[in-house]
């Protein structure tokens, strides 16, 4: 019948109700073949009514990204293109916040749902998503140790997959665009190795050592003794077979250790590498004292850490990072974080660096390697999983990209000892 609407035409009223947009800039593909939106913009399928049924349940980012972890959803051209076009739509456009959609839009979705044939009870979440309720208190050692497993023991080879040879997980450090991601990796270990001050016989605490990597440079490098811990099983038992190959276990002491529980100071440095997001705005105050007192008077401390760039950030339990990537995870702004480390642990700041372009290059890397690998990143974890990695790798680059989010790398010492250098082009 002429002007009968189609599948694709209800799903974007959906959209529009999700996104808080009456113009969505998706063309979308419902699970009939039918086809809306505006010519040449990037493809979404969506295969089952099962999406629906989870948008209108959880009608935000939340559903959207469990549809597409599941499989329900799918990207048809490029992940980036596609990411950029639903960030600049209506709700997904508030730096990040979660907007809730109005009563109005929620009746939308619900009569849009029922005339498709999506209404029915909530489905199951997918596997890969977090559920530590059972884990104690945020933030206790317990439930912090889950919170590390669920994010980092997906498997080694997984991670291999993504990272590449450098087996580094945290922003790489770029000569230009062109440069290799295992030549900037290499940078970026070499910068913290000099910001340190590292020189032969000194001791490195190693705070979230993930695979060794940085343990690795900074023994064969600068001649240091490293302890590193982490909480991840599958990053020691990998770290460990490194540490082994490269014939360096007398200088190197990979454990599976809280911060809290190091008691073998003090050390001559500290490197704390994308360890911090995971420790809470509550305790960062004892991280600070438990660093500073791990340090020896003139000792130095290097943390480098995600910061949120677009105002003051609460941790909120329903967003995708904080149920799929990053459970309990806080982002702290850079100068709140400054002022954490150096009130509370009585440290002296000696210089900031921010490297917010550097990790939207490297995230993207991250993205190139994870699809040129996908056959096996699925094989290797599942096929959730890799989407998982898929989108929150895209979606940071673009939040790094458009200055939402930084990184930075804060070099602190304690006071007492040596004086530290008087420019700080002796460490850059």
């Amino acid at each position: 019948m002429a002007g009968r609407r189609t599948v694709a035409d209800r799903l974007a009223e959906a959209f529009g109700a999700v996104l808080g947009t009456d113009r969505i800039p998706l063309r979308l593909r419902g699970w009939d073949g039918s086809v809306a939106g505006p010519p040449g913009a990037p493809v979404v399928a969506v295969r089952s009514r099962r999406a629906l049924r989870r948008l209108a349940w959880s009608p935000g980012q939340l559903g959207l990204g469990r549809a597409y972890v599941a499989g329900e959803i799918d990207i048809e051209d490029d992940v980036f293109d596609t990411f950029a076009a639903l960030r600049s739509a209506g709700r997904l456009a508030e730096k990040g916040r979660v907007v809730p959609p109005t009563a109005r839009d929620r009746l939308g979705l619900a009569a849009t749902a029922l005339r498709l044939g999506a209404i029915g009870p909530e489905p199951e979440p997918p596997a890969e998503e977090a559920d530590l309720g059972r884990s104690g208190r945020r933030h206790s050692r317990r439930r912090d140790a889950a919170a590390i497993a669920h994010h980092y023991d997906v498997g080694n080879d997984f991670y291999e997959l993504v990272l590449g040879p450098s087996m580094v997980y945290s922003c790489a450090v770029w000569e230009s665009p062109a440069t290799g991601l295992d030549v900037a990796q290499e940078a970026k270990l070499d910068l913290v190795c000099r910001k340190l001050g590292l020189t032969e016989g000194d001791r490195l605490l190693d705070v979230g050592c993930g695979w060794g990597s940085l343990a690795i440079h900074a023994a064969r490098r600068y001649g240091s003794g490293v302890v590193g811990i982490t909480l991840s099983e599958e990053q020691a038992q990998r770290a460990r077979k490194r540490v082994a190959e490269a014939g360096l276990t007398d200088r190197i002491d990979i454990r599976v250790q809280d911060y809290r529980e190091v008691d073998d100071g003090p050390f001559d440095a500290i490197s704390s590498i994308g360890m911090s997001e995971h420790v809470g705005r509550a305790e960062m105050p004892a991280y600070a004292r438990r660093l500073h007192d791990l340090l020896r008077p003139g000792g130095r401390l290097l943390n480098h850490a995600i910061a949120w760039n677009a105002g003051t950030a609460t941790w909120n339990p329903d967003t995708f990072i904080a149920r799929y990537v990053f459970p309990d995870g806080e982002l702290l702004g850079l100068g709140e974080t400054v002022a954490l480390l150096e009130d509370g642990g009585a440290l002296e700041v000696l210089d900031v660096e921010a490297l917010r372009r550097h990790y939207a290059l490297t995230l993207r890397a991250w993205v190139r390697r994870l699809e040129e690998h996908w056959d096996a990143a699925v094989a290797a974890s599942s096929p959730g999983r890799a989407r998982v990695w898929r989108l929150y790798m895209a979606a940071c680059a673009l939040a790094f990209e458009s200055g939402e989010m930084g990184v930075n790398q804060v070099l602190l010492r304690r006071p007492g000892g040596e004086q530290p250098p008087l420019r700080r082009d002796a460490w850059v």
